[in-house]
């Protein structure tokens, strides 16, 4: 019961999300809502994003009809070391909810609290400007670092890895992305894979992903003097595969999988902040065994630049 809970988890998207949305260069720009992108940030320039996620999963085909609803704070800080070179720090407030039916009574298992904390570096390693548009490419590499408590329990015993806040391994994670700028639009695209780390005699699937977004500017259509700030609609896709979890040595053959969302979006954007939203919706979710399906997630963001 509780180890076909597990792929919940795997899929929420605070970790993947953190990472997104956070250069900026003193002009006003789009960027992805749920990955990085490749556009610098300015020397000795911090960057400061909030964003609030909440994720629903109910579609159950097991008989224990399981829903889970998940929210996170996530706070986000970048700091440009040079035109190149930019380092990250991701901090979540996380809670995760399981309902679910055991020997006919509905039981309600939940977790609270600070979650894993992760830290990377960007340097972008390839540029190309030109009046009006660029195009950078750049990798990032950083690690997962188990601050979250992944040990509590409640009146059934100790919750299952899904719930928990924290996951008690240690993760290293990396990948590269680029970004196509013009005037009306921008295109970012990202690879990446996260590996997991055994803790507590579990181990999460390792995680490869690829993402897409495209930010076409919808107002002003025609660019002048004395605009206060810019609309933008993103759409999104990521792909995103899971390999199986690990309980004791053993497989879970209830875990893991494939899955393709679309995320269409709204973005404000001014010189110094920026207020973004989107709904990320599964469009494939080929999973395994009665591993728990999403329904949706949205998400709703802050970022300024100091």
């Amino acid at each position: 019961m509780n180890r076909r809970a597990r792929f919940a988890r795997a899929f929420l998207p605070c970790g993947a999300l953190a990472l997104g949305a956070l250069a900026w260069v003193g002009a006003a720009h789009a960027a992805p809502i749920t990955f990085n992108t490749a556009l610098p940030i300015a020397k000795d320039q911090f960057l400061f994003r909030e964003l609030a996620v909440f994720s629903r999963s109910t579609d159950d085909p097991d008989p224990a009809e399981r829903e889970m609803d998940h929210w996170a704070a996530v706070s986000v800080l970048a700091y440009g070391v040079n035109a190149d070179l930019a380092l990250f720090g991701v901090i979540p407030y996380v809670e995760n909810r399981l309902e679910l039916t055991s020997g006919g009574v509905r039981r309600t298992r939940s977790a609270r609290g600070i979650g894993d904390a992760e830290f990377f570096a960007r340097y972008t390693m390839f540029q190309k400007n030109w009046p009006g548009g660029n195009f950078r490419i750049a990798p990032f590499a950083g690690l997962k670092v188990p601050t979250g408590d992944d040990g509590e329990t409640d009146r059934l015993g100790r919750l299952p890895p899904s719930i928990q806040a924290g996951s008690g391994s240690l993760d290293p994670f990396g990948g590269i992305v680029f970004t196509y700028q013009v005037l009306d639009f921008q295109i970012d695209g990202q690879a990446a894979y996260r590996a997991k780390t055994e803790a507590n005699d579990f181990e999460f699937g390792d995680v490869a992903r690829f993402d897409t977004s495209f930010q076409y500017r919808l107002w002003p259509r025609v660019l002048g003097s004395g605009v206060p700030g810019f609309l933008y609609g993103v759409l999104e896709a990521s792909l995103v595969h899971q390999q199986k979890n690990e309980a004791n040595g053993m497989k879970d053959r209830n875990s893991g999988g494939t899955q393709l969302f679309l995320t269409p979006g709204l973005q404000y954007v001014t010189r110094r902040w920026v207020i973004e939203g989107g709904v990320q919706l599964p469009v494939v979710q080929d999973l395994n065994g009665t591993a728990l399906e999403n329904d949706f997630t949205v998400l709703v963001s802050f970022r300024i630049n100091f």
